[in-house]
């Protein structure tokens, strides 16, 4: 047992750079891990920086200087931030609540009326004392429900204090960010050894697919939120805002999201429409959305293509997800394939650990 781990140590961490890799990923998950709440707004500041970076770059490849580009891109992503706040976030709200104290009791009320047909219809299967039961339930959780929401709206304002405060650094951050970009780098690479052959093998390899992604996804909600919005517009749906943020939202989750999202909408439309042609000419054109979006607008966005099996994306969703929330799921794919790359770029592993063994070796 000791002959095989040690064979198994001098065969991934021999080369001093896996070391390092090591250690650099473990500073990096452990930073996250216990102080990702206190610095939330310098990790969400350098992310929106490192993706605004390639407007600024392509800025400045058509002649622009450095601080005009910087800050062309940090006002335009001053303006959308406003807006989001100022205009989307309020109409979203409005519409949930509207949602929730209109829509809701009717949903409910139609699922027991449903419920309650069921012990005549299928005696042999389902009685009326399952059938009190499971509503007892709902009703149950309902309340919790309320209750929690009374809650959470009592409790709000040390929420608020904290939201108002990561509004006011986040815009900061990601400005200084931009701005000092050069000089923030060249300080970090002090700490990093002179011999990173496999540092900057992963940067490079994950540098342009991680980039690509987010910058795609983050079209690709844009695009598909707004074009949900102008057909359900259209069509008079009620609860558009709402619906069409949600629809722009559920293709972070691939091959769960959009089956998620269809309960909602097939429900508001058919509380407003009921079985008839309205209803179905709504589910069809959400559907040709869908469509077009997983067949034709993924494929051109996306050009550099993330090379991971389903199962794979499945559960870094679930594992990230988990561990960080939305943020989680939405960057669970670029993660995955950091890791990917990581165990593909490892010394000791496939052509590049050969390639470096190689070179190691005296003549």
């Amino acid at each position: 047992m000791v002959r095989i781990l040690r064979h198994w140590m001098d065969q991934y961490f021999s080369d001093e750079e896996a070391v390092y890799l090591l250690v650099v990923l473990l500073t990096v998950g452990l930073v996250i891990a216990f102080l990702g709440g206190m610095l939330a707004p310098v990790l969400a500041a350098m992310v929106i920086a490192y993706l605004m970076q390639g407007l600024v770059a392509a800025l400045e490849r058509r002649g622009m200087g450095r601080m005009l580009a910087v800050g062309s891109v940090f006002t335009l992503f001053l303006g959308v931030l406003i807006a989001t706040l100022v205009v989307l976030l309020p109409m979203v709200w409005r519409q949930t609540v509207l949602l929730v104290r209109d829509q809701l009791p009717y949903f409910l009320k139609s699922g027991e009326a449903w419920l309650r047909e069921l012990p005549s219809r299928y005696p042999e299967i389902v009685s009326i004392e399952q059938v009190d039961s499971i509503v007892a339930v709902i009703q149950r959780e309902v309340a919790v429900v309320g209750q929690g929401v009374l809650t959470l709206s009592l409790s709000s304002i040390p929420s608020l204090v904290e939201v108002m405060v990561f509004l006011v650094l986040l815009p900061l951050l990601v400005f200084f960010f931009l701005k000092d970009k050069d000089a923030i780098v060249g300080w970090l690479m002090r700490f990093l050894p002179d011999r990173r052959r496999v540092l900057s093998h992963v940067w490079q390899e994950m540098d342009g697919q991680i980039a690509n992604y987010v910058r795609g996804k983050a079209a690709e909600i844009v695009l598909v939120g707004s074009v949900t919005f102008v057909a359900f517009m259209l069509f008079g749906l009620n609860y558009a805002v709402l619906l069409s943020v949600l629809v722009g939202l559920s293709v972070v989750v691939p091959y769960i999201g959009a089956t998620v999202v269809t309960l909602p909408v097939a429900a508001v439309a058919y509380v407003q429409f009921g079985w008839s042609g309205d209803f179905a000419l709504v589910m069809v054109v959400y559907g040709v959305i869908q469509f077009i979006d997983g067949n034709i607008l993924v494929p051109l966005l996306f050009s550099e293509a993330v090379n991971l099996h389903p199962v794979a994306i499945i559960t870094a969703i679930l594992l990230f997800g988990g561990l960080w929330g939305l943020w989680g799921v939405f960057f669970a794919i670029p993660l995955a394939t950091l890791i990917k790359a990581v165990i593909n770029a490892w010394p000791g592993q496939g052509d590049y650990s050969v390639e470096v063994s190689e070179e190691s070796v005296e003549p």
